[in-house]
């Protein structure tokens, strides 16, 4: 641990429920819920107005619809989140090289290895910059902490929520930390809790008071040691600039049980889908394919299968995961599906692609032989039912071909209303930009407003309105007509003519001048 604070450690302040205040102008200042939206919903995040009910992350929905009646419950906008991030990650970015991303919303900085001098005042300094440059380019504030070490950094970033900095000096860690519970030191779960508390110990003083051989006694050699240290203000570890991450997976959590097997390999090819997808985003392919299966009594397990090398082929994942479900039991309930890929790399293995065409062009010539001789048989069933069955039949019109069946399904999918969860974003042919407030009984209900402006008026329509359509987010801050034109004319000097209606994705980026919301 060094002397100076140049750690630093960033934290968005309640980072989905105020972006989607800041999305929605009629929502600011009040309780925002944002989550799973089914029976089974977990919080993602709650709004300062929320958690003055109790409602916290990782709480129940059903517990945070109970304490907070009220509140507007969203659901997540990962895409807006996004694009939110990487406008701050790119500020971090800005001030060294060493960034430990440790979520969308958090991540520690080595200001030291950027060239910030280690003096408390430069620290300081950078960081009072840094927030407001997060402030002018995504609308939305940050914590900030400063210290010698990761743990102390991350503490003093809680402490200074909301849109605070605090800057722990070399010096004050021991009083600071010794009335705090035993629970703010990292590596202190429940279990540890909990044997620490049967032997007396409470707080981090009187860790500290217990003493090395005391704590390895409870705990173990390398937990022991290491809690001591922490307990002691010393913190070892490194700002790391890459994690690479080990996998890429998705799962769902069902509102109901799936009891139905072929719902169950639909949604584990739809899952091996989004997968692929993520992994594709990346820029990286996959060697083992996992599946993740929650049944009703909570039990969960996992199957695998290592494929010959890396691929991002999403028709050899999907597979490979009909192979792993089918081995499942899934008769008596199914609450929770998952697809992930391991065994990550920057490449592909050509031949798996070359065995998947292989496999599907074999599949392909097997189901037209087969839909061929079909063909012949009935064809000629049809001619002699036709040779019987002419001679009486009564003159007049000739009946109607019926559907197919893939023909009544098509129709019966193209037939139901679209769904619309509360939070969505949408476009109106009429009233333009709006977010979906509710929806049931045939109706949907929509808030036309935009982050820019002042509370919009509230319209409800019919479920497949034509004019009402599923929108992208719109950036948070109100794009600067002077930079675009600007970008339009630099284009055009390039020779390139911007495509109709075209240009950037909107969003939040650095060095994007932007104004301020009114």
């Amino acid at each position: 641990m060094r002397g100076a604070p140049t750690i630093l450690h960033l934290d968005m302040d309640a980072f989905y429920a105020s972006a989607e205040q800041a999305a929605k102008p009629s929502l600011r200042g009040k309780p925002v819920i944002v989550g799973g939206l089914g029976p089974r919903g977990v919080v993602a995040t709650a709004s300062y107005e929320a958690r003055v009910f109790g409602v916290h992350s990782a709480m129940a929905m059903a517990q945070a619809r109970r304490l907070c009646p009220n509140a507007a419950f969203l659901i997540p906008r990962f895409a807006l989140y996004r694009k939110v991030s990487d406008a701050v990650m790119a500020l971090l970015h800005t001030l060294s090289p060493l960034v430990e991303p440790l979520s969308l919303d958090e991540a520690f900085v080595d200001l030291e290895a950027g060239g910030t001098e280690p003096t408390v005042e430069a620290a300081r300094a950078v960081a009072e910059r840094l927030r407001a440059d997060i402030k002018a380019v995504t609308g939305l504030t940050g914590s900030v902490g400063l210290a010698g070490s990761k743990m102390l950094a991350k503490i003093g970033s809680e402490q200074a929520k909301p849109d605070g900095l605090v800057v722990i000096e070399p010096g004050t860690e021991r009083d600071l930390l010794g009335p705090m519970s035993v629970r703010t030191l990292p590596g202190v779960g429940p279990a540890t809790a909990e044997a620490l508390r049967r032997a007396g110990i409470h707080t981090v003083a009187e860790t500290r008071e217990a003493g090395e051989a005391e704590l390895v006694r409870l705990l173990g050699r390398a937990h022991g040691a290491s809690l001591f240290l922490m307990a002691e203000g010393r913190d070892e570890r490194p700002v790391v600039a890459e994690r690479d991450a080990k996998s890429i997976s998705v799962e769902d959590t069902f509102d109901v049980d799936l009891t139905d097997r072929t719902r169950v390999q639909l949604e584990i090819a739809r899952l091996a889908d989004r997968c692929v997808g993520r992994l594709r985003e990346a820029g990286r392919s996959g060697r083992t394919v996992v599946i993740k299966v929650r049944r009703y009594d909570f039990s969960t397990l996992t199957r695998s299968e290592t494929l010959r090398g890396p691929t991002d082929d999403p028709a050899v994942v999907r597979e490979a995961a009909a192979r792993l479900i089918d081995g499942v039991d899934t008769t008596a309930g199914v609450r929770l599906l998952g697809v992930g890929v391991s065994g990550l790399a920057d490449y592909t293995q050509e031949d798996l692609f070359a065995q998947a065409a292989q496999a599907a062009q074999a599949a392909q010539a097997a189901q037209a032989a087969q839909v061929a001789q079909a063909a012949q048989a009935a064809q000629a069933a049809q001619t002699a039912h036709e040779a019987v069955g002419d001679a009486g039949r009564p003159p007049g019109p000739e009946r109607p071909e019926s559907m197919g069946e893939g023909a009544e399904e098509a129709s019966e999918d193209a037939e139901k209303p679209r769904r619309w969860l509360p939070g969505s974003d949408v476009r109106h042919a009429e009233y333009g930009a709006g977010w979906v407030q509710g929806s049931g009984v045939g109706r949907v209900t929509v808030r036309f407003e935009e982050p820019w402006s002042s509370p919009g008026r509230v319209r409800t329509f019919p479920v497949d309105d034509p004019a009402l359509q599923p929108a992208d987010p719109l950036p948070l801050l109100r794009p600067d007509p002077d930079a675009e034109a600007d970008a339009e004319e630099a284009g055009g000097r390039d020779g390139q003519v911007p495509e109709p209606g075209g240009g950037p994705e909107p969003g939040p980026c650095p060095g994007q001048p932007v104004t301020s919301r009114p």
